[in-house]
């Protein structure tokens, strides 16, 4: 597991655990969560913030395959982002990735109950198969999140589907067997149900 050093508190922590902030006073950092979140509540007028620290769990997909889920908590002023991780996936970008939004001072378990919930919802649906061609579209439904490819120089993004990284170039072949046929391309917050 990749570890970084929060800029503020000199902690060791994962780096799923880590956000990039910057701001007039402060270049770009890298912060621990923690420590992200209690200058979160300090600028929002949040006295009584406590981040609570989930434990990782275990969930299946529709192939049966597990998944160890990681969880972080980010306070955006009045809104609280609960996150999980796919942490058994270290290649980046790929992997199961869910968030849900609350409200700030919401119960914490409350939302991580509500992100479960949504996280067993997403994980039974199969999008994509392995077929003799490739990698093949389920009935007529693709959904995922694009992401960067991290190749510096191609400014190309990457999708990940059912948590496996599929190239521009391989969704491209995809869609050709529905060569002729209409689409509806829809961009969604990464809270918002697909």
């Amino acid at each position: 597991m990749s570890v970084s050093q929060c800029a503020a508190c000199k902690a060791t922590v994962p780096q799923y655990d880590t956000i990039h902030t910057g701001s007039d006073e402060h270049s770009d950092r890298l912060l621990c969560t923690a420590c992200f979140n209690r200058e979160m509540a300090k600028h929002a007028g949040i006295d009584n913030f406590e981040q609570t620290k989930f434990d990782p769990m275990h969930l299946s997909d529709a192939s049966g395959n597990v998944h160890q889920f990681r969880f972080r908590s980010l306070l955006f002023g009045d809104k609280l982002s609960l996150e999980a991780f796919d942490a058994t996936s270290e290649n980046q970008p790929s992997g199961y990735r869910f968030q849900i939004l609350g409200d700030a001072e919401a119960d914490q378990f409350v939302l991580l109950g509500r992100l479960i919930e949504k996280m067993r919802r997403l994980l039974a649906v199969v999008h994509v198969r392995d077929g003799d061609l490739g990698l093949q579209i389920v009935d007529e439904t693709i959904r995922g999140r694009i992401e960067w490819d991290g190749d510096e120089h191609s400014r190309m993004p990457c999708v990940v589907v059912d948590g496996r990284r599929v190239e521009w170039d391989e969704l491209g072949r995809m869609l050709m067997t529905f060569e002729g046929w209409q689409f509806k391309l829809e961009l969604r917050d990464p809270s918002d149900e697909i």
